[in-house]
């Protein structure tokens, strides 16, 4: 058998997990947001389309923002900005 290398530290407790604040797809977001165009495509370098569309839905998920819709046609990622739902006032039964 051969012998195997390893060490052993002594410490007095387990560092804390660090999370990533935001995510890369935050500044793409912020252009779409910023951008006069109703319509337009996104394309990032040796990303495919579908990817692309998974992770910027799950930062609009995230983020919950309603007015940007996302979709992929011929391998091409569209965003689109939409208008929010008017909500309509519903109907309420007055108490008797």
């Amino acid at each position: 058998m051969s012998e195997l290398n390893y060490s052993l530290k002594p410490t007095k407790k387990k560092p804390t997990r660090k999370y990533r604040k935001g995510s890369r797809y935050d500044a793409v977001l912020e252009g779409i947001k910023k951008s006069l165009d109703p319509m337009g495509i996104i394309s990032i370098p040796n990303k495919e389309a579908n990817y692309i569309r998974t992770q910027l839905q799950k930062r609009i998920n995230a983020l919950g923002i309603k007015n940007i819709k996302l979709s992929v046609v011929n391998n091409q990622c569209y965003y689109e900005k939409v208008e929010p739902e008017k909500a309509t006032p519903e109907k309420v039964t007055p108490k008797k």
